[in-house]
């Protein structure tokens, strides 16, 4: 895990960019990013006092990965509820720092509320937010997990670093169904992980024969940055892959039963999109795969 520190307060920067975002239509059917403009760029107003933002990153890079013959799903996704699993990691820590100093007011965001974590994590020195919008870090690439502490006490604070994308363009190169329109613009409307997850309608047909098989999630755009070559395996037991992802064939995924999918996925992070959206998922890769072929 690691940790920066910044100060709480107006993100002038990522302002405009979140407007325009929006105004493109950008998010799609997420409407919830239209909740909360201002909370989501002060977090002062979020946690009444705040004085300063303590941003996590934890690595989920996999021991193991998926059978080559099997339908893709999100590396992040093949252990528990990353949001379960780091809460009570940060509950701990805050409970052993307040040992030590004493206590004092905060809370806790992992990916819960409208907090925009790249923007907190890049302003405290974890990392850049690179051209897929991913936050990358030179060390160990950008398979992570974020989360913050916004909390009121007055913290030393580190500086951000710059950006080491350069001239590469390998994740706009990648992208299956060229969701990222230009450097750090991402439309979501096009992005595999939200047509697989955040979806909740039929996904469309322009799509047909463009999702490489993923049927929760993508990893391509991270797959492909130079600086993922220095992933490192994650130790965290409750991101082990879970005994379907790594075993299961394409065949067994389209013969899974919603009674073992709600058993073997009831802690997982598949549990957003459903039995129902999994199936739907399935159904859309091998219904336009048959027929490319």
């Amino acid at each position: 895990m690691g940790c920066g520190i910044s100060k709480a307060g107006f993100l002038e920067e990522e302002a405009r960019g979140l407007e325009n975002w929006l105004k493109s239509s950008h998010h799609a059917e997420m409407g919830y990013m239209e909740n909360h403009f201002d909370k989501r760029l002060d977090p002062t107003l979020l946690v009444e006092g705040s004085k300063s933002v303590i941003s996590f990153i934890y690595n989920y890079y996999p021991k193991e990965n998926q059978p080559e013959n099997s339908f893709k799903i999100a590396k992040y996704a093949y252990g528990d509820d990353y949001h379960e699993v780091i809460k009570e990691k940060l509950k701990t820590f805050i409970a052993e720092l307040q040992t030590e100093i004493g206590d004092f007011h905060s809370r806790i965001f992992v990916d819960s509320a409208p907090v925009l974590e790249r923007a907190w994590a890049k302003k405290s020195g974890l990392g850049w937010v690179g051209k897929n919008t991913n936050l990358i870090t030179k060390k160990t690439g950008s398979f992570y997990f974020l989360a913050e502490i916004i909390t009121d006490l007055d913290l030393s604070y580190d500086p951000p670093t710059t950006d080491h994308c350069g001239s590469c363009t390998a994740c706009i190169d990648a992208c299956p169904t060229q969701a990222i329109l230009a450097p750090y613009v991402l439309d979501s409307n096009k992005c595999i992980s939200y047509l697989t997850i955040e979806n909740k309608k039929e996904i469309s047909n322009e799509f047909k024969n463009q999702m490489d098989e993923w049927v929760f999630g993508c990893d391509v755009c991270q797959d492909v940055c130079p600086w993922n070559r220095f992933s490192i395996q994650n130790q965290e037991k409750s991101f082990q892959i879970n005994q379907i992802i790594k075993e299961y064939s394409k065949n067994e995924w389209e013969q899974l039963t919603e009674q073992n999918f709600n058993s073997s996925f009831k802690n997982s992070p598949l549990k957003r999109t459903k039995f129902e959206g999994i199936k739907r998922n399935i159904g859309f890769v091998s219904y336009n795969k048959i027929e490319k072929n």
